[in-house]
C-alpha cells in the first residue's frame, strides 16, 4: 500500500513539474531574448545565449532603452492607467449590486433577466466591435475614454455578474435575515456583510479583468482612435513586417510590470475566491 501511494505520488509531483517547466520555458525564451543583442537574437536562438552566461557581449540593455525611450510609450503607459483603473472598478461595482440582486431580491422577471445576463456570455466580442462603434459615432463618444470604459464594462459584466452572483447566494442567508430584521435595508446589508464577504471572488474577478484591459489589443485598437495604449504603441514598435520583434521581448516585460504587481497583491485572494465564484452553486 505504502509503495503504491508512494508511486502515485511520485507520478504526480512529476507530471506537476513537467507542467510547471513547459509552462514556464516560454516565458523564460523570452526573457532572456529581451536582454540579447539584435543580430544574436536574429540569428541564433536564445538557448545559445545560456551556453556562454558569463560573458558580457552575449547580454545588453539596449533593448530596454530602445522601449522606455521610445517616443509616446509613457504617454500610452499612462492611457493604459486611465483606460485600465475606472474599466476594472466599474463592472465589479455594478456585477455586485446585481448579484446581490439576483441572489437576495425578490422582484418580478428575476429568473429570466438572470438566464438573459449569463446568455450574454455566449456572444462573441468581434460581433458586438461595429454596432458599438456606430453607436458611439453617433453620440459622440467614439475615440474617448468613456466609449472605452462602457464597452469594457459591458464585455465584462456577465461574467463579472456569473462569478459574484455563486459567491453571493452561496453565504448564508440567516446573516441577511438577521439584519433585516433589525432593520438593515437590502443596501446596507449589502454594504455591511455581502461586501466584506465576498472581498475574495471580488479580488479574483478584479484580477482578470485588470490583466484582459491591460493586455487588450483588438478593444482599444477600435475605439480609442488616436488616444494609444501600451499594447498598441508595442505593436508599432515591432514594425509592419516585424523586423523589431526584440523590442517585443523587451516590451512585453516592460508591460508586465503592473499586472504582475497586481496579480501578487491580490494573489492571496486568488484561488480561494475563484473556486468559491466557480463551484458553489
Amino acid at each position: 500500500m505504502r509503495i503504491q501511494r508512494f508511486f502515485s505520488r511520485s507520478f504526480v509531483h512529476f507530471a506537476v513539474i513537467a507542467i510547471a517547466f513547459l509552462w514556464t520555458l516560454p516565458t523564460v525564451g523570452v526573457l532572456v531574448s529581451s536582454f540579447r543583442p539584435e543580430n544574436d537574437v536574429k540569428t541564433s536562438g536564445w538557448w545559445n545565449a545560456l551556453k556562454h552566461p558569463f560573458e558580457e557581449s552575449v547580454w545588453t540593455f539596449k533593448n530596454y532603452s530602445d522601449v522606455i525611450n521610445a517616443n509616446g510609450i509613457g504617454e500610452a503607459f499612462v492611457n493604459t492607467l486611465v483606460v485600465t483603473i475606472p474599466a476594472t472598478i466599474l463592472p465589479i461595482t455594478v456585477a455586485a449590486f446585481a448579484a446581490y440582486a439576483f441572489a437576495w431580491m425578490k422582484f418580478p422577471g428575476r429568473d429570466w433577466l438572470f438566464a438573459m445576463v449569463i446568455g450574454l456570455m455566449v456572444v462573441p466580442l468581434q460581433v458586438a466591435l461595429i454596432p458599438i462603434l456606430r453607436l458611439y459615432t453617433q453620440t459622440g463618444i467614439a475615440g474617448t475614454f468613456l466609449g472605452l470604459w462602457l464597452a469594457h464594462t459591458g464585455f465584462g459584466l456577465p461574467l463579472a455578474i456569473y462569478l459574484l452572483y455563486n459567491y453571493i447566494s452561496q453565504l448564508p442567508g440567516d446573516l441577511i435575515e438577521s439584519a433585516k430584521i433589525d432593520g438593515a435595508s437590502d443596501f446596507t446589508a449589502f454594504m455591511k456583510i455581502v461586501l466584506p464577504l465576498s472581498t475574495p471572488a471580488i479580488a479574483s474577478f478584479a484580477i482578470f479583468q485588470f490583466l484582459w484591459i491591460w493586455n487588450d489589443l483588438l478593444v482599444s485598437l477600435v475605439f480609442l482612435g488616436t488616444n494609444k495604449v501600451l499594447t498598441v504603441k508595442l505593436s508599432e514598435l515591432t514594425g509592419s513586417l516585424g523586423n523589431k520583434w526584440h523590442l517585443l521581448t523587451a516590451g512585453a516585460f516592460v508591460s508586465m510590470v503592473v499586472p504582475l504587481a497586481v496579480f501578487f497583491a491580490l494573489q492571496r485572494y486568488f484561488v480561494r475566491g475563484l473556486l468559491a465564484g466557480s463551484v458553489k452553486g
